[in-house]
């Protein structure tokens, strides 16, 4: 059987599945992910937004979650430990080309890191998240289960990638390449944001925002059971707009909301370019 069949033989036999084989197969599923060749979700020029979910993987993480058992997981005298024995802490070693600063930064096995990623302390990186090759997750930044981020992406300070495990036919959060995502941005529920487009600090986007585009005069909405997609090279900024009802008239009431206030040019790469000297 492949793995898709066993994780999906055991979903369907909910809480009567058998422990160990259950045990086995999401440790075997957290292989995958770990080693990049399953992913929680992969490109598909015919979906939506061009992403397309595995849901079988993010049952398979599920597995892990039910059959997992409360063990001391303490890595030293620095901190204290403990989780399910099913999802571990991922185990690196110089070999894995990945730089994880001391101070209290966390990575659960089953992600994936593409060499040369930075992880700044401290910061978090859960089980199913995918990460490319020479992104920078800086400090007290959160990258969720089943999160995908491309490559050379600069996750700021504070910024949180909102991964989505449940409902398991959901979207995770997207971020494709060379994107920057400024300090204490927030990017939830599905979304998509397209290569090159930038966040600066302190934007909200989830599924259900609209990003009023000032450049197009456009609106951007996702449809019903579609993702949210911020335009490749979009420059998105946190703004307001009323409220139109008589009481938000009347009591002079607005509600955040992205707002795109140009596209990508060669000033703002200039100015959002990572430094290749901390690599």
């Amino acid at each position: 059987m492949t793995l898709r069949e066993k994780i999906d033989a055991l979903v369907a036999q909910g809480a009567d599945a058998p422990r160990d084989e259950a045990r086995k197969v999401a440790k075997e599923l957290r292989d995958a992910l770990s080693a990049g060749e399953v992913r929680a979700a992969e490109e598909d020029p015919s979906a939506p937004g061009g992403w397309r979910v595995n849901t079988w993987v993010k049952q398979g993480i599920l597995l892990a979650f039910r059959f997992g058992r409360i063990v001391d997981q303490t890595a030293d005298s620095r901190g204290l430990y403990f989780d399910k024995d099913t999802l571990p802490l991922k185990p690196l070693t110089t070999t894995s080309g990945v730089r994880i600063v001391p101070g209290g930064s966390s990575v659960r096995d089953g992600a994936c890191l593409g060499r040369g990623v930075i992880c700044m302390p401290p910061m978090y990186i859960n089980i199913g998240a995918w990460i490319g090759e020479e992104t920078l997750i800086d400090s007290h930044a959160l990258v969720g289960s089943c999160a995908q981020v491309g490559r050379r992406v600069h996750i700021s300070a504070a910024a949180q990638i909102g991964g989505v495990l449940e409902p398991v036919g959901a979207l995770p959060v997207i971020v494709e390449d060379d994107v920057l995502i400024g300090g204490n941005c927030g990017v939830y529920e599905g979304t998509i944001v397209k290569r090159r487009a930038v966040l600066a600090a302190g934007t909200i986007i989830t599924g259900s925002t609209p990003i009023y585009d000032v450049t197009t005069g456009t609106i951007i909405s996702a449809r019903l059971g579609e993702p949210l997609v911020v335009p490749e090279g979009a420059v998105v900024v946190p703004g307001t707009r009323p409220l139109e009802s008589t009481q938000g008239r009347q009591w002079g009431l607005s509600v955040a909301t992205p707002i795109i206030v140009k596209y990508r040019d060669e000033r703002t790469s200039a100015r959002t370019a990572l430094e290749q000297w901390i690599r």
